[in-house]
């Protein structure tokens, strides 16, 4: 049922209250295809609820342009919101815009953020450090296999492993970690749409035990513009993104590129130099993207505390307790091994804002003094 029964359109008179959530799945919805609009309206209306009083012509005035102007302010938008808000609680997604303090704050810096994240899975491990591993849809042996022992030994670190579900080295990096810890698949089509029809048992195991997410509004097909736009959502999440095989001309090297221009580090394992799908990752190397040859290559790579968090780690031992910041040290101290603390509650015991709080929760759990448990609850781990 609309959230806004037998309410008029947008672009009317009406002082129909609209809700943030909505609101940005109707700029989505309006607006998908064209990044370069939603970033106007934003820009003219952090929170876009207010948006929605504004006629075609004053957005066309504003510089919006007529067609996108129109499709913002068409009647029925906001209940095609409505609609898609209750079909994807129907479908059991979640959703994720700019206005929840549970967006990725890592992707939320970069230019274009998806204003929208439709989300199957575990939200909570967009939050967790996480590498990139992209490659060749038509990787060789060697390839695949790199890919998957690389997944693996950083995923048994702790690593969330980022790709986007492709056949080939994509998929290699998916099973690999899902055999050491966790991963996230990035899509270029709905949720409800999953893409290559050939991954769909990887598709189904991934959001049972990591995350499936999309931009796209639901029911949208595997155009091929998709995709490369939706690498900067992998690279974006990620701290740094690996390259295991790819030709001169791929998506991977688009991927790459998304990654340099968010500040991101661009690793790339060699291959033969006889081989085509060797010549976009060996040329990466030569300029200037680090070799990778095993996991340590990449923790070397990857921003403090990161970086230590992992090389700290030894087979058969167990890590010293790391050196703790003021803040850092001060939430430890408020929580318990045996009973788990709500963020709300050790919000009210500390002077942080919750922005400042998750970020020092999260870098307590990569420090490996501290765990979530379930629904932003967390416990002493030492």
């Amino acid at each position: 049922m609309p959230l806004f029964k037998d309410a008029p359109g947008p672009g009317s008179s009406s002082d129909r209250p609209v809700s943030s959530k909505i609101a940005f799945l109707a700029l989505n919805l309006a607006l998908w295809d064209r990044l370069a609009s939603i970033k106007k309206v934003l820009a003219r209306f952090p929170d876009p609820a207010e948006a929605f009083h504004v006629t075609a012509g004053e957005w066309a005035a504003l510089g919006l342009g007529f067609s996108a102007a129109e499709r913002l302010s068409s009647p029925g938008l906001l209940d095609r919101a409505d609609k898609e808000f209750d079909s994807s609680k129907e479908k059991g997604y979640s959703l994720l815009t700019l206005g929840d303090v549970e967006y990725p704050s890592l992707l939320r810096e970069i230019f274009d953020p998806p204003c929208v994240l439709y989300c199957i899975g575990r939200t909570d491990i967009l939050e967790r450090p996480a590498v990139a591993l992209v490659g060749s849809r038509r990787p060789t042996p060697y390839g695949r296999g790199v890919a998957e022992h690389l997944a693996r030994d950083l995923a048994e670190r702790g690593i969330v492993m980022v790709s986007g579900l492709a056949v080939g080295i994509d998929a290699a990096g998916h099973e690999g970690a899902l055999s050491g810890g966790q991963t996230v698949a990035v899509m270029g089509s709905g949720l409800d749409v999953p893409y290559p029809r050939t991954n769909r048992k990887l598709f189904d195991r991934i959001a049972a035990e990591g995350a499936v997410i999309s931009e796209f509004p639901l029911g949208t097909d595997p155009l091929a513009t998709n995709f490369p736009r939706r690498n900067r959502i992998i690279s974006g999440l990620s701290r740094a993104l690996i390259v295991v095989e790819a030709a001169e001309k791929s998506g991977s090297l688009i991927s790459a590129g998304f990654a340099l221009e968010q500040g991101r580090e661009v690793l790339a394992v060699p291959g033969n130099v006889t081989s085509e799908v060797s010549r976009g990752t060996n040329g990466l190397i030569k300029a200037g993207a680090k070799l990778v040859e095993n996991w340590m290559d990449v923790a070397e790579e990857l921003p403090s505390p990161f970086r230590e968090a992992l090389l700290a780690q030894q087979p058969g031992e167990t890590a010293p307790l790391p050196l703790l910041s003021d803040a850092e040290a001060a939430v430890w101290g408020l929580l318990s091994p045996d009973v788990p603390a709500h963020v709300d509650e050790l919000l009210e015991r500390t002077e942080f804002s919750i922005s400042e709080l998750l970020t020092i929760l999260l870098e307590l759990e990569i420090k490996g003094v501290a765990a979530e448990v379930s629904g932003k609850r967390y416990l002493r781990r030492m």
